[in-house]
């Protein structure tokens, strides 16, 4: 049965209706950043570009490096963007456009996200990178489709348990990685660890202006969380969005991050566009290995 208008809505041009591009303008390995002065920063290192547009905070850019097929996309921030960004590049490859009907056969993707946080563990240090081993949806998008095939519920209770977390809000969901892809990525050099995703930068964060925040002793709950010896290593907005879309859609994806910040011992890198250069750089690197 075809997928009605209203549900995926589509440009005059037949392009999807939030990145504005069709399938023919993204390669099967895409890497996402947030910010869209980002995209440049990591096309700038590619032989040639084919394909560059913008609608909104979605910037998309296709070219190739060292003889790949890339496609860079800034999603903006936070979960809901996420949602978007991931749920209309599947359709671009698992739906044909005209007949609005889902391909027989499976189109997986590989997705990276390339993106900047703030470590919760001292012994994590700033300008150092991180691979995310699972997602900690802490924000609730992911209740809105059927997770329970692909969560991991000793550790959810574990962590509930241990953060006394409020019934009032969602209750988490820890996603991991695309292992194949997130192999890929892995060296001596990367830490790993699992990435907490929130639903805002301030409150739901433990950041503190104006405003009381819920539970006041949460990020020092979310530091000493220890399950087999998985840590909670750091706290951001998107990964978790990324690879619980991902399983549910047959796609990999990994979260690469840049360590610009140490929460745990209040530092902040002193050049923090350096330790996001030398990011793009190895992980264009060891796409093409």
């Amino acid at each position: 049965m075809p997928i009605k208008q209203s549900e995926l809505i589509l440009n005059p041009d037949e392009s999807v209706y939030h990145l504005n591009i069709k399938p023919a303008h993204i390669a099967s390995t895409i890497i996402f950043v947030g910010d869209q002065d980002r995209v440049d920063k990591i096309t700038q290192y590619f032989d040639s570009i084919e394909f560059t547009t913008q609608k909104r905070e979605f910037k998309t850019a296709t070219g190739h490096y060292k003889g790949k097929r890339l496609t860079v996309i800034s999603t903006g921030i936070g979960p809901d963007n996420i949602d978007i960004v991931v749920n209309e590049l599947d359709a671009l490859v698992n739906i044909n456009l005209e007949t609005r009907e889902i391909k027989k056969n499976h189109t997986s993707l590989n997705i990276i996200r390339i993106g900047t946080s703030g470590s919760l563990q001292k012994e994590i240090p700033i300008n150092s990178f991180l691979l995310s081993s699972h997602g900690l949806d802490l924000n609730g998008l992911l209740h809105s489709y059927q997770i329970d095939e692909i969560s991991n519920p000793e550790i959810e209770a574990a962590f509930v348990k241990h953060t006394n977390w409020s019934s009032k809000k969602s209750y988490p969901i820890v996603i991991s990685n695309g292992d194949t892809l997130a192999n890929k990525m892995a060296s001596k050099k990367v830490y790993q660890g699992i990435t907490a995703t929130a639903g805002g930068f301030y409150g739901p964060q433990g950041r503190v202006l104006r405003l009381a925040i819920q539970d006041p002793n949460l990020n020092h709950k979310i530091d000493s969380f220890n399950f087999n010896g998985n840590k909670i290593t750091n706290l951001e907005m998107e990964t978790s969005a990324i690879y619980g879309l991902c399983k549910l859609l047959g796609h990999n994806a990994v979260s690469m991050n840049a360590i610009i910040a140490n929460r745990a011992n209040g530092t902040f890198s002193e050049n923090p566009g350096k330790i996001v250069i030398d990011l793009i750089e190895y992980t264009l690197q060891k796409l093409v290995e």
